[in-house]
């Protein structure tokens, strides 16, 4: 059967952070209408892609989807159950973020079905937090790493922003230093980056606030990478770190070019070389799921270079390049073109070649845009 993933996008939220670019809306309205309108389209893809395939890991992403009660998410991952076949151990993600859930909450989400959560947690310095508009202080996002622990989560990932404006190297080690000691077993550690259109890139634009340059942010990259590393953390992908078998087996289905049907406001799915989006807004997304039973904005059917391309940014953004599987999908024309480039990469330190496998150094990682712009 062909392994595939879920994912479903629960647009609610308490407030809007002034970085994010995520489609999210900060009501309580259409909260029933939507979990029926998702429930809809669930049963409705069903009828084309039930058969014949595997689901492996369903992913919650938001928004905020621990703002919903465990019962609201725990009905659809039965959905997801009962009209399609999902693996008897698969990884099931919620988000979750400090303010929302407390140990109860979190107990009865854990009932429900979820076995990983993610932990919007950001940065552990309450000045670095009030910047950033969290709703939380550093020991809220404390206690409720400890009480998803608590509540029987053994898979705990926790989310950390660098290079926020003023952000001292020694802040920076701070924060690692404090999520080392944290019964955690997976982080993702982003850069900030200013998206188009959120409250932080207006900002920037007035001249209210002024983002440390790329020297700086590359520095903080590697002082990340080798402090993760050295307590214990593998680099499976540019921005996440995870103790050994601890990988998020929903990431990895993404850099492995793994097939995803996803539900939900501005939901993106990749089934069969096709490419589809969901509407976003929440009114018109339930409207046009009652109407015809998906909610497709538009489309697009990816070339076989399309999808070649893709293939080979997303596995050395990731764990590295199977040479071998490359050839098997895609012919040996790009290897042959570009081999004499890998070596030189080799040669400058910012990738290995050994064992079939093509995969970034640190160097590499923090230059893995420029790498890819050379090679596809």
């Amino acid at each position: 059967m062909k392994e595939s993933s879920f994912y479903i996008h629960i647009p609610f939220c308490d407030h809007k952070c002034i970085y994010c670019d995520f489609y999210s809306i900060i009501t309580k309205d259409n909260i029933d209408n939507y979990l029926k309108a998702v429930t809809k389209e669930i049963i409705n893809y069903s009828k084309e892609f039930s058969k014949e395939r595997i689901f492996n890991t369903i992913f919650f992403g938001g928004g905020t989807p621990s703002l919903m009660e465990p019962g609201y998410l725990g009905e659809l991952i039965s959905c997801l159950k009962k009209y399609y076949s999902v693996s008897q151990d698969a990884e099931i993600t919620l988000e979750t973020n400090p303010g929302t859930v407390n140990k109860i909450k979190l107990k009865k989400f854990k009932e429900a079905g979820f076995n990983r959560i993610s932990i919007g947690v950001q940065s552990f310095n309450n000045n670095e937090l009030k910047f950033l508009t969290r709703i939380h202080d550093k020991e809220l996002a404390l206690s409720t790493v400890y009480n998803a622990a608590e509540a029987g989560f053994d898979n705990i990932n926790i989310d950390l922003i660098f290079n926020l404006p003023g952000q001292t190297k020694l802040g920076w080690r701070s924060n690692l230093e404090i999520a080392g000691r944290l019964p955690i077993t997976h982080i993702s550690a982003y850069s900030l980056i200013l998206e188009r259109g959120t409250i932080l890139n207006k900002m920037v634009l007035d001249g209210k606030v002024k983002i440390q340059d790329s020297d700086y942010d590359a520095d903080l990259y590697f002082l990340t990478m080798e402090f993760l590393e050295g307590n214990g953390f593998i680099q499976y992908e540019v921005s996440n770190f995870a103790l050994p078998g601890f990988e998020c087996r929903h990431n990895n289905a993404y850099w492995h070019y793994v097939e995803y049907l996803s539900f939900g406001t501005s939901a993106h799915s990749f089934m069969n070389g096709k490419r589809w989006w969901n509407y976003s807004g929440v009114k018109q997304y339930i409207s046009v799921i009652n109407n015809r039973g998906n909610a497709i904005a538009n489309f697009e059917q990816l070339t076989s270079g399309q999808m070649l391309n893709e293939y080979i940014m997303l596995a050395l953004r990731s764990n590295g390049l199977n040479l071998h599987r490359l050839q098997e999908n895609f012919g040996s024309e790009w290897l042959n073109k570009n081999l004499e480039k890998l070596k030189s990469f080799e040669k400058d330190d910012l990738l290995i070649i050994k064992k079939g496998y093509v995969k970034l150094t640190q160097k590499g990682y923090s230059l893995c845009d420029k790498i890819l712009e050379e090679i596809l």
